[in-house]
């Protein structure tokens, strides 16, 4: 099959009228987007909108041929005059199949939230899914092994990637391009890197893609190590980049601090903002979690704290013990856990403070506890294929 993306963004399209955000201020040439709307094979139109037939023509195609349109979203769409040349658009009912006399087949999927997925096949038994905006299967529905292609909303419901990924749906050969891209992420090169991480990529308005074809889209990284100093977003970066895999094992680092509700409020927050689907554990012994089968994915939070739970253990407090033996100690651990990064065949996002550029601590105990965090990060660093800066919210990539 040929898809043709007529448009890519969201149902307003980026940049939205009359708004005076930072992403739709960027949002210009090659990242402006129109709605989401695909034309399969000159035959099939996967949702009408404003524009669509001066899209098509940008993109070297017409309309004339189309012999079905069919909706997706929760409504019937933005007011839209049907061209003369096109059928009226209808929505199939959920689980009823659609036959073209084009040989293609659309069956319409059921979904968790208003509206209608489709499951195209072509011809040649190509397969592709197709979700509107915020839009996820309900359940995990059996399927036929991984679709050639799908097109959803990824930024949105990153949670949608992940329940296909669990049944099977999407597989290492599946070609995930991200559609109905709205304001919430800046454009260019933010949103290639935040895709990226998730497996998935975007592509401009206008596009024609082969249904099948093999695309060389980078496999997201198995070890990242994500620094950052206190609320610059280095926690919600590293959730980010595993909110498209199912079955996430949270790694907490912190133990529990009785009598203390300032730090059990932050937990608090942090577990809040975690799929429901992940599971947490609370140990400070990574090294038999990383050693483990390859899945599901680790999320570690984060390496300040294993250091501190380290430092308690080998005495690094004290002078005396330092000297004598503790600092040997430590950096056995480090080396240690190093090495269990670097064997490890699970994918693992390790999130770990920067202090180094901070306040020069007052005390010894201070400093020495600065001085081995930068070198536990450049320890762990060096065995990750990606390391990332958080300052204010912004992710930085100190390698990729």
């Amino acid at each position: 099959m040929e898809l043709t993306l007529l448009g890519t963004g969201a149902p307003a399209g980026l940049p939205r009228p009359d708004c005076p955000c930072a992403a739709c201020a960027r949002a210009t040439g090659g990242d402006a987007r129109a709605a989401t709307a695909l034309l399969l094979d000159g035959t099939l139109l996967l949702d009408l909108t404003p524009g669509s037939a001066l899209a098509a023509a940008r993109a070297g195609k017409t309309l004339h041929g189309v012999r079905q349109v069919l909706l997706s979203h929760p409504h019937d769409g933005p007011p839209v005059e049907v061209p003369a040349a096109l059928p009226q658009p209808v929505r199939v009912p959920d689980g009823q199949e659609l036959s073209l006399l084009s040989g293609h087949r659309a069956r319409a999927v059921a979904l968790d939230a208003p509206g209608t997925g489709y499951e195209v096949a072509g011809p040649d038994g190509e397969r592709l899914l197709y979700l509107p905006p915020e839009g996820a299967v309900a359940g995990h529905e059996q399927v036929g092994g991984p679709y050639a292609m799908v097109l959803l909303d990824v930024i949105g419901r990153p949670d949608g990637l992940a329940r296909l990924r669990a049944a099977g749906a999407v597989g290492p050969t599946t070609d995930v391009v991200a559609v109905h891209l709205d304001h919430d992420v800046p454009p260019g090169g933010e949103l290639r890197r935040r895709l990226a991480a998730s497996g998935a990529r975007p592509v401009p308005d206008g596009t024609t893609l082969a249904v099948g074809a093999y695309q060389d889209v980078p496999e997201p990284p198995r070890r990242t190590l994500v620094l950052g100093g206190a609320r610059s977003g280095k926690s919600v970066e590293a959730e980010r980049r595993l909110a498209t895999y199912p079955d996430v094992l949270y790694v907490a680092t912190s133990g529990r601090r009785e009598g203390d509700p300032d730090w059990a409020a932050r937990v608090a927050a942090h577990r809040a903002r975690r799929p429901a689907s992940w599971r947490t554990v609370e140990t400070c012994d990574l090294a038999p979690l990383l050693a483990a089968p390859e899945e599901p994915a680790l999320l570690v939070d984060c390496l300040a704290l294993w250091l501190t739970d380290a430092m308690d253990a080998v005495g690094a407090w004290e002078d005396a013990r330092w000297e004598r033996g503790g600092a040997r100690a430590l950096a056995e651990r480090v080396a240690e856990l190093a090495a269990a990064v670097r064997e490890t065949r699970r994918r693992v996002v390790l999130v770990s403070n920067e202090v180094g550029s901070g306040v020069h601590p007052e005390t010894p105990a201070g400093r020495r506890f600065r001085d081995e965090l930068g070198r536990l990060n450049a320890a762990v660093a060096t065995e990750c294929e990606t390391v990332l800066l958080a300052v204010a919210g912004v992710v930085t990539p100190l390698r990729s």
